[in-house]
């Protein structure tokens, strides 16, 4: 295939990757996303059917174009996916989909070249690298003590009940809302569920109050550059209340805290209780870093970037959309924005 020449490439046409565009097109930058889903907001379409985003539409837009329909709405998956996809249409990016990026690499001539699972490949001088939060999920050892005759699942896997075979007792295993809704989802079947819920895990009233007394002290733009935000960064993530206490409701759902370990029997252990042996476990345990296909001087020695507000050591490189990119926004949907602004700017300045 005959390589695609560009200034600038944006790998990932998710919330940050679409923020970066519309910056990079106010600039008149050459510029084109890479997607590997078949369809921009591909990756919300397919997530659980139950998810919402936890911020309202006004909390919640790109720059540009805000949300259809009501501000107050806490917009559902398929709501997602369908606004970003209208936005990328909207403004007309030329998105490159289907095409997976399997390495980056400096270009010996001067840039860097992306290559596609597709063999096709992009000589560039810039590349954005905006492909998620983590991508690797993360499952924690003691899961192989568990014997085959327990489902197993992701929650990047989980869509719905059904997905599980048999009738017995589920666990799903997380201290994050993915974990609370999925939790309720299955409760909602009837079925025994157990969920390994951090007790320690910090909770706020999820209401348009909330959203606009943090908005207004500026609490989501506290940078991790200050002494604020690095002690931000080194507390448990909060989780919605309302999701906590609506768990708490169902007659059949069980709090076992924290797990700690499987047995070859099929039970769980947690902090609080052990279950009985169990026909399935959602693990909502989260992602790590899965840049293995970057052979670039970027990463500390855990995986993930190394970067400053984005910007890496490579001239020409950035990262957006990673937890804590500079505040506790930037891997929201809402945060994307200001982000993709800095970084841009910044990125055009210097290289």
């Amino acid at each position: 295939m005959t390589p695609v020449s560009l200034d600038t490439l944006i790998i990932g046409a998710g919330q940050a990757g679409l923020a970066a565009a519309y910056y990079l097109q106010q600039h008149g930058v050459d510029f084109a996303l890479l997607e590997e889903r078949p369809a921009v907001g591909d990756i919300w379409a397919t997530r659980f059917d139950a998810l919402r985003l936890f911020s309202p539409q006004w909390a919640s837009g790109l720059p540009g174009r805000p949300w259809p329909g009501h501000a107050l709405h806490y917009p559902s998956k398929d709501e997602a996916a369908a606004y970003l996809r209208d936005y990328a249409a909207h403004f007309g990016f030329r998105v490159h989909t289907g095409q997976k990026a399997v390495l980056l690499t400096a270009d010996p001539a001067g840039g860097y070249v992306v290559r596609t699972h597709t063999g096709q490949a992009y000589q560039v001088r810039r590349v954005i690298v905006s492909t998620g939060a983590y991508s690797a999920p993360r499952i924690p050892a003691f899961a192989a003590q568990l014997p085959a005759s327990v489902q197993q699942l992701h929650s990047s896997q989980y869509r719905n009940p059904a997905q599980i075979a048999a009738t017995g007792p589920v666990a799903v295993v997380g201290s994050g809302n993915s974990a609370l809704q999925i939790a309720a989802d299955l409760a909602g079947s009837g079925r025994p569920v157990f969920a390994a819920f951090d007790d320690q895990t910090p909770a706020f009233p999820n209401n348009q109050a909330t959203w606009v007394l943090l908005k207004a002290t500026g609490m989501l733009r506290v940078s991790r550059y200050n002494a604020a935000g690095r002690a931000m960064m080194h507390r448990p993530e909060p989780i919605v209340l309302g999701d906590l206490q609506r768990l708490r409701l169902f007659p059949n759902a069980q709090f076992m805290g924290r797990a700690t370990g499987a047995t070859p029997e099929g039970a769980l252990q947690g902090r609080r209780a052990t279950t009985p042996p169990l026909a399935a476990v959602v693990w909502a345990t989260g992602f790590g870093p899965g840049f293995d296909w970057i052979r670039l001087p970027v990463f500390e020695a855990d995986g993930t970037p190394r970067h400053r507000y984005g910007l890496t050591e490579a001239p020409g490189v950035a990262f957006l959309g990673l937890p804590w990119l500079n505040s506790r926004s930037s891997a929201l949907m809402g945060g994307a924005g200001p982000d993709a602004h800095h970084v841009v700017e910044r990125l055009l300045a210097v290289s």
